[in-house]
């Protein structure tokens, strides 16, 4: 009997892989111009924070006159702590009760959802590993006979795996780390031109139609009870950072991809397309950053759109993650042992 590795299992080998370089490249000395940022070698970033993942799968309808049918997760607000030493980062965090009051029952997303950025010497990685299963369609009543609950579909499950990797050239001026990580402190405006490209996994599938028997008539995917699909091109952007009086700062950074999409749809026969579409990954942050405190909101995330074989229009999967953080740096001691 053979058994499938568990999603963790898969996240985790995936992770270690790609950290391989930056745990690598760290060992080198960061290029950086002090007086646009400073780095901190010898100190630890400690951090507490409340985030929030999301995903949404959205399916165009036959025409205009319909709205486009959206499943999505139902993720927990998180409440995290962690620390950074030597670029090497560890987080934890729990959804607890308390920060999760079950107002509209909107049904229970279960799953991992994973976003690493990493950023070693004049590279920007990001790494996505998203496995939602029980979705949930959006707005209230829609596909339901009764307009006070939502249409939610325990069966379904989702998969999205990504890399992105992009050239940062101008590393001496310009800094994610300070942005996002909280490991740095941008203290004049700069920013820089980036390119690379990304490729991105993904599958959508349930265990009838996912399009709901009352809507069947609207949306050309009727039937279809599985969707994945295989992205991958180049893309060029840019990332700029504004500081204010040297402590506050507004960053954003935007990428956009030609990808070349490999759609299959599936319902009982399977309808493959081989089409180009855009996907896009951005960042953005603000607010205050020194030498010892960084206090700062960050939204980071990607969409992608591909073409399948029932519509001309696109599917747009959208996914990413909204954090409010507050940082300290505190000082290493070293022990010194003197010889006379």
């Amino acid at each position: 009997m053979n058994k499938k590795p568990s999603y963790l299992f898969v996240c985790l080998t995936f992770l270690f892989i790609i950290s391989l370089p930056q745990l690598i490249l760290a060992q080198k000395k960061d290029l950086n111009n002090p007086d646009y940022y400073e780095t901190y070698p010898d100190k630890i970033t400690g951090r507490i924070y409340l985030s929030q993942k999301y995903a949404h799968y959205n399916f165009p309808a036959n025409s205009g006159n319909m709205e486009d049918m959206e499943y999505k997760a139902n993720p927990k607000l998180n409440l995290g702590a962690g620390i950074t030493l030597h670029h090497f980062s560890v987080n934890l965090f729990y959804g607890f009760a308390f920060l999760n009051k079950k107002d509209e029952p909107k049904g229970e997303t279960k799953g991992l959802n994973l976003q690493v950025h990493l950023y070693p010497q004049k590279w920007a990685i990001d790494l996505y590993g998203e496995f939602p299963k029980g979705l949930h369609l959006e707005p209230k009543g829609f596909a339901k006979n009764d307009p006070n609950k939502f249409y939610y579909r325990p069966d379904i499950k989702g998969t999205l795996v990504g890399l992105s990797v992009y050239r940062v050239p101008n590393k001496e001026k310009f800094s994610y780390r300070a942005a996002i990580n909280q490991t740095e402190w941008q203290k004049r405006s700069a920013g820089s031109l980036l390119y690379g490209g990304n490729m991105y996994y993904g599958s959508m599938q349930g265990d009838s139609s996912l399009v709901p028997a009352m809507i069947q008539g609207s949306y050309p995917q009727a039937g279809i009870n599985k969707i994945n699909f295989f992205s991958i091109g180049p893309g060029a952007g840019y990332a700029h950072t504004f500081v204010i009086d040297k402590h506050f700062f507004i960053t954003g950074s935007m990428v956009g991809n030609l990808n070349l999409n490999f759609t299959k749809e599936e319902s009982g026969s399977s309808n493959s397309k081989v089409a180009l579409s855009p996907a896009t990954v951005f960042k953005a942050a603000l607010g205050y950053n020194s030498s010892n405190w960084n206090v700062s909101a960050n939204w980071t995330g990607n969409g992608i759109w591909f073409k399948g074989s029932a519509t001309t229009k696109d599917y747009f999967w959208p996914s990413g993650n909204y954090k409010l953080v507050i940082a300290k740096r505190f000082k290493v001691h070293h022990n010194e042992h003197r010889h006379s």
